[in-house]
């Protein structure tokens, strides 16, 4: 799986971050995603699908 974060979509609402913190951080200026991982471990994949889900901004993408 790859991970594709749109900046300009995040609203800074760390859904990402408490789904998936080895994945995801947050600025700690504006609160806007960061991608730790573009490319995670399998065994994250559901905490990864939940993040991208939960994204009130819709900033997250999975590609398989």
């Amino acid at each position: 799986m790859k991970i594709i974060v749109e900046n300009e979509k995040c609203i800074a609402a760390g859904q990402c971050v408490l789904s998936a913190p080895d994945v995801f951080d947050q600025n700690e200026e504006d609160g806007i995603v960061i991608l730790l991982a573009e490319n995670p471990s399998d065994d994250l994949t559901d905490n990864v699908e939940e993040a991208a889900a939960l994204c009130p901004g819709r900033a997250i993408r999975l590609e398989k």
